[in-house]
């Protein structure tokens, strides 16, 4: 799957106007694009040890009330875990970009959620499954949540029914490359003039329980202590583990002409996308060999952008081997990689699945608007077979730049590559 405008297109530019997350912090969730920054250019982990380190929101019931207080009641007493997160991130992406959802702005627009994790619907299907229906004190009740929380399309009805929609509304499951999957949905949708208007989520919750369970198979089966067990620390020489953390993150993505309408301010563009798979035998597989990200990149640019025009890439290292991304930077950039920065921060709130993608968007626009690229958190000693600088330690560094890469690969062999430009960018 691909969705490329290049140079001279007759396509329409995609603007990304607003950003909205609920993600782990220090102390309360990180909700706005400043908070982010915070967060992300001093690369501070916001995981937490809680029988493993995994990074937890903290979004309370009476925090998540004062956010959405014009909620209906009948909505909001039966929404799970991974709605809140995703209405949190929803309303103020809308808010960013100056889009009143009660004033029905969104009426005509697209409304794109990826999701990898079903944790919270399993919860919702169980609870009706194992429900004594003699004792049910609100069927009516029990039936609305199952209906609303029981399905991977969760997430993307109750947003559209917020927005009143009647515009595209789906969601896309595709484990951490879901939220890029929409994103190059969306980019097409405004590209071929379908909409001015996508909002793209990607939300997942992971059950605490069950990864400390599967922390308890790993001891059992291998009689050594578990990656949860240990930091993360991406693109480190130490990096032997991968956290999990809950999160969503929500863009808004306009075209020029209907932004510029609204005189609204632009964070820059996405130019353009790719998804790609090795075509490996075993489902849980990953291609270390960097070919399928190389495919993915290449296949971003076309031949409208060459891979010397990039100075920076938003990595998708996870904490564990840095293989796959060394060996295909060296095919990419073969001699010139080492003037390459490539940075994560993933560490700063755990590996969170769907919201991948548009949080690496997001990531890099933000340095790209502010000239400065945040170092990757919780690496202090860079391994030594990185081709590139992961710009280590806990502070910015100055790059003037118009041009970057987010990518990410999972197990499966598949591989995203998002092209993203600043506002004015060919």
């Amino acid at each position: 799957m691909t969705g490329r405008v290049g140079r001279g297109r007759t396509a329409r530019d995609a603007l990304v106007t607003g950003m909205g997350f609920c993600l782990p912090g220090q102390q309360g969730p990180v909700i706005t694009a400043d908070q982010l920054w915070d967060v992300a250019s001093t690369g501070t982990s916001c995981l937490r040890w809680v029988g493993g380190y995994y990074g937890l929101t903290d979004l309370t019931e009476p925090a998540f009330t004062a956010r959405l207080p014009g909620l209906p009641g009948f909505i909001a007493d039966n929404l799970n875990d991974t709605h809140r997160l995703g209405l949190v991130s929803l309303y103020e992406a809308c808010a960013d970009a100056k889009l009143e959802l009660e004033a029905g702005e969104l009426v005509d627009a697209a409304i794109l959620v990826g999701r990898g994790g079903i944790d919270s619907n399993v919860t919702s299907y169980l609870a009706l499954r194992d429900a004594d229906l003699s004792r049910v004190a609100s069927a009516a009740e029990m039936f609305v949540r199952a209906e609303m929380g029981i399905s991977s399309s969760d997430v993307a009805l109750v947003q559209s029914a917020m927005a009143r929609s009647t515009g595209p509304c789906f969601t896309v499951a595709c484990g951490c490359s879901s939220a890029s999957v929409q994103l190059g949905h969306a980019r097409e949708l405004i590209a071929n003039g379908i909409v001015d208007v996508a909002v793209v989520t990607g939300v997942d919750v992971l059950s605490l329980e069950l990864l400390q369970r599967a922390q308890g198979l790993v001891r059992m089966v291998l009689g050594e202590a578990a990656s949860f067990d240990h930091l993360m620390r991406p693109y480190d020489r130490r990096g032997i583990a991968v956290n999990h953390g809950e999160g969503s993150a929500t863009l808004v993505l306009e075209s020029r002409e209907h932004a510029e309408r609204r005189g609204c301010r632009s964070y820059g563009q996405i130019l353009s996308t790719a998804i790609t798979r090795s075509g490996l035998l075993h489902p849980l597989a990953s291609d270390d060999t960097g070919g399928g990200l190389v495919s993915a990149v290449r296949t971003c640019l076309d031949d409208q952008w060459r891979v010397d025009e990039i100075p920076y890439i938003h990595g998708g290292n996870d904490g564990g081997p840095v293989t796959v991304e060394a060996n295909a930077i060296r095919e990419l950039y073969g001699n010139a990689a080492s003037g390459l920065l490539m940075s994560s921060q993933e560490a700063c709130f755990g590996h969170n699945g769907a919201p991948v993608g548009a949080l690496g968007v997001a990531l890099t626009l933000l340095m790209m608007e502010r000239r400065q690229v945040c170092p990757t958190a919780n690496c202090e000693q860079p391994d030594p077979d990185l081709p590139f600088d992961p710009v280590p330690g806990t502070t910015t560094r100055p790059l003037d730049f118009d041009y970057g890469l987010t990518v990410s690969y999972q197990i499966g062999g598949v591989q995203s590559a998002i092209l993203v430009g600043s506002p004015s960018a060919a």
